[in-house]
């Protein structure tokens, strides 16, 4: 049986080794691409612009995200419930109290930014107090709060960092490769021919693969949230009716972005598919599988 320990656990080995499967991927795309061109600078190069072009979204993604999402401040006094129950669930989880936000929006929804606990927000849209009962409020917020807890932020941008070197890798090699020296290069050194080949199957897999396993650990962190907000409620049922709620509910969210989508707590956009083609392509996990796992959780 299932507990929330294991839980987690499992979703933090699964997702490491996403990460070591990543890096493979990396390393062996520079080893081809390197070999073909005869310059390990192509590596180098292709490290240090995505890390640099990441650093500054790394520490202003937070307000970025808050100016697409038209999310507004609040203080204590204009709602103080809510404020209640982050103080507590802060308490409850050893973080000091982030800063809340309001959308203005009827689709119950929420998601969690920053880059680190002492730097965090949470913002939550209206129609998410107005629908929700207490323990469910709660669930959806340690949901969140559970994302900053687990250093998510940190992860997702670990793993923006990697995608971008691959993406970049693969396309330096599309670019490069119909260039004159290259084709002269393929037809001085017989061996180019192979890692020609082998460059272009990379070319068009890898970028794809990266993407896959940037959403498959996306999955995995929701799933561990979910398992982490159960434990700091210690009431799964309250987040599991939440979730049934908030994908139940049709409202759709004028704010939402594929830029953005993934840091809510459920995919924003409604309509979205349920088949298995469609679910390997989201950032979210299917509601139904979420829902069982926290019903299926022991505390």
């Amino acid at each position: 049986m299932a507990t929330l320990y294991t839980q987690a656990e499992s979703n933090i080995r699964k997702t490491w080794w996403y990460l070591i499967v990543f890096i493979i991927l990396i390393l062996a795309i520079g080893w081809v691409f390197s070999n073909y061109f005869g310059s390990f600078n192509i590596l180098w190069f292709a490290l240090i612009f995505s890390i640099f072009s990441s650093f500054f979204s790394y520490w202003y993604s937070d307000k970025v995200v808050l100016f697409f999402t038209r999310a507004k401040p609040i203080e204590k006094s204009d709602n103080p419930e809510l404020y209640r129950i982050v103080e507590n669930l802060c308490i409850t989880a050893g973080l000091p109290l982030p800063k809340i936000y309001i959308l203005e929006e009827a689709q119950p929804n929420a998601f969690a930014t920053g880059r680190d606990k002492n730097h965090a927000v949470i913002a939550v849209t209206r129609g998410l107090l107005e629908k929700m009962e207490k323990a469910e409020l709660e669930g959806v917020i340690a949901h969140e709060l559970s994302h900053i807890g687990n250093k998510d932020m940190l992860l997702q941008t670990i793993v923006v960092v990697l995608v971008g070197i691959i993406v970049m890798l693969t396309d330096f090699f599309s670019r490069m490769s119909f260039w004159g020296r290259a084709r002269r290069r393929e037809k001085e050194e017989g061996s180019n021919v192979i890692f020609f080949v082998i460059g272009i199957f990379l070319m068009i897999l890898a970028p794809i693969l990266a993407n896959l396993i940037k959403l498959a650990i996306s999955r995995k962190r929701e799933f561990l949230a979910d398992a982490t907000g159960a434990l700091l409620t210690r009431y799964p049922e309250g987040l599991a009716k939440a979730l049934e709620k908030i994908a139940g509910d049709r409202n759709t969210l004028s704010v939402a972005s594929n830029a953005t989508s993934h840091l809510y707590i459920v995919n924003p956009f409604r309509g979205f598919g349920i088949n298995k083609v469609s679910n390997l392509f989201s950032t979210h996990p299917p509601i139904e599988e979420r829902i069982k796992a926290l019903r299926d959780l022991r505390a």
